[in-house]
């Protein structure tokens, strides 16, 4: 009989749910013996049920209590009845008095003891508490003796569809790829529904997209939101700012909805080439620009972004690939052009190469799209630079013998300007290198002259430096090492190489050697020293001593 009086109100509760309910609150609850939950209402209601009640009474005493129900959010000028407490004890002479304890009892929840009506006296809000638990007692109201056991059921807040969803981990930021194929995966939302997810479609969320079409698209239950359109590209718009809707209900009209933003960009993918600013790139460069110094950069552009956009630059043709380099500046992107060799603007006035800058991250998905690569022609043209004269030789050996009368010529340095303009050029000797000044230079024709003696004995090496300057340009010096060798001449006499003294047994045999002598000279002849030996004059014709040629042995000749 509960189960077919439940029926009977659920199918009243239909559409006008709200306004039902505010007229007839509804109740439910399933007595198991004497003691009766009645639903609230008028006298018409109850007489209606006059007969089920007879059914639903038992002898056994005590009451088991199941559930009663109150719509929240409910409000009106007077308290609202719950639902009616009663006992097949009361005769209706006003001797049973009921109890209410338990959550909110009297407070939330007050009895009437009398007639065992509960009204609820505030405005109740399932979302901050669902259900109640009280107890009920039934005593006698002279002695307070209780007429049968407390107790215990469960008073319920219904739901309304007072929540609407919201999305509490908004606004999203989401990232996918461009060029991405329709329905790929971009990010996943969620929202949450504060009424009851069990009864009815209150907390039953579809969603949709308000802004964002058609580059993106929603599924409506699971909220993954995914690529509606192929091939969005970067370049051409990088973000897109996408509004999501959920509605609960089911999505139908009536229902509440709530909204939030989803920032989508989309990330590089190489899909663009680098290309060069010009086709055509000009330099001019000093011939005599330092080895690694940068003369120019060219730049290839890329309108893809961080890895995608690097690019690696090469020589790959000219006539100047030996002489020229190019590198990547890492942080700007430019292929940077260096001298690797000298250059000489009287040898070679210009030079022609052709560069490429090609991608270093290559995709394969695109590489159909390709070549990830560029070319450039790069025209560098030398210009002259005052360069400082130029020596004939980068050292010089000159030789003199040391006899040599002074004024004469013993050598000639020649230099000449580089330049086209070829200034003449004076020549000098660096004095520092020359203290005594023994030699001097024709200022006009670099010829070396000898200005004081030379000793080969003294000073055998001479090393001097020879400055040749620009008369046009003074600053332009160069300097030369100039090594003069003082070549030997017979001009000393040999001397002994130590004071002799002989002495001689009275019976010396004849051609006994008495005495070695020697003899050193200063000299240095080319093929060594050869003395003759011989005694003095006064001494030739003394028959006692004869001295053997080039031995320098002294015998005795007489016996």
């Amino acid at each position: 009989m509960p189960e077919r009086l439940t029926e009977m109100l659920m199918d009243t509760w239909t559409p006008l749910i709200i306004l039902w309910i505010t007229v007839l609150p509804s109740i439910y609850m399933a007595p198991m013996n004497q003691s009766q939950v009645l639903p609230s209402g008028s006298s018409t209601g109850l007489k209606r049920l006059t007969e089920e009640q007879r059914i639903l009474n038992r002898s056994k005493r005590g009451w088991v209590w199941n559930q009663m129900f109150v719509l929240e959010e409910f409000s009106g000028p007077e308290p609202i009845l719950v639902g009616r407490l009663h006992t097949d004890l009361d005769p209706g002479s006003s001797k049973i008095k009921y109890i209410l304890s338990g959550d909110g009892a009297g407070t939330i929840f007050v009895i009437n003891d009398k007639t065992g009506d509960i009204h609820a006296m505030k405005r109740l809000d399932r979302e901050e508490k669902a259900e109640y638990t009280l107890t009920a007692q039934a005593v006698d109201r002279d002695t307070n003796k209780p007429l049968e056991p407390p107790s215990e059921f469960i008073i319920k807040v219904q739901d309304i569809n007072d929540n609407a969803p919201e999305f509490v981990d908004g606004p999203y930021h989401a990232t996918v790829p461009e060029m991405s194929v329709v329905g790929t995966f971009v990010t996943k939302v969620t929202a949450t529904d504060a009424d009851d997810p069990v009864y009815g479609n209150s907390a039953k969320l579809v969603y949709s997209i308000l802004e964002g079409q058609p580059y993106f698209s929603i599924e409506p239950h699971t909220a993954i939101i995914k690529t509606a359109l192929p091939n969005m590209d970067r370049e051409a718009k990088e973000e897109y700012f996408v509004v999501i809707q959920a509605k609960d209900m089911g999505g139908h009209m009536g229902g509440l909805s709530g909204t939030t933003t989803v920032t989508i960009t989309l990330t590089d993918v190489n899909d663009n080439p680098p290309k060069f600013a010009q086709s055509l790139y000009h330099f001019s460069v000093m011939e005599d620009v330092a080895l690694g110094e940068p003369i120019g950069r060219v730049k290839a552009n890329d309108l893809d972004i961080g890895e995608n956009a690097k690019s690696s630059y090469d020589i790959i043709e000219g006539d100047g690939m030996d002489i020229f380099e190019i590198t990547t500046d890492a942080q700007t992107q430019d292929g940077v052009i260096r001298v690797r060799k000298p250059l000489d603007f009287e040898t070679k006035k210009s030079y022609t190469l052709k560069v490429e800058a090609a991608n270093i991250h290559i995709d394969p998905r695109f590489i159909s799209g390709g070549p990830f690569k560029d070319t450039a022609t790069v025209k560098i043209v030398v210009e002259d630079a005052d360069e400082p004269p130029v020596f004939s030789s980068p050292t010089y050996l000159l030789e003199v013998h040391e006899n040599a009368a002074i004024n004469s010529v013993i050598g000639q340095v020649t230099a000449h300007d580089p330049d086209v303009s070829s200034s003449p050029i004076r020549f000098s000797i660096d004095r520092h290198t020359d203290l005594e000044r023994q030699f001097n230079i024709n200022a006009e024709d670099g010829k070396i002259t000898l200005a004081t003696p030379l000793d080969r004995e003294t000073n055998m090496w001479h090393n001097i430096t020879i400055v040749a300057t620009e008369t046009r340009n003074h600053s332009q010096v160069s300097r030369v090492p100039v090594t003069i060798k003082v070549l030997d001449v017979n001009d000393n006499a040999p001397e002994f190489a130590s004071e002799h003294e002989a002495f001689l047994c009275e019976n010396g045999k004849p051609g006994q050697v008495i005495q070695i002598v020697s003899a050193v000279d200063k000299d240095d002849p080319k093929n060594g020293h050869y003395f003759l030996y011989s005694l003095l004059p006064e001494m030739i014709n003394n028959p006692n001593f004869t001295i053997k040629k080039n031995e320098g042995h002294m015998r005795k000749s007489w016996e």
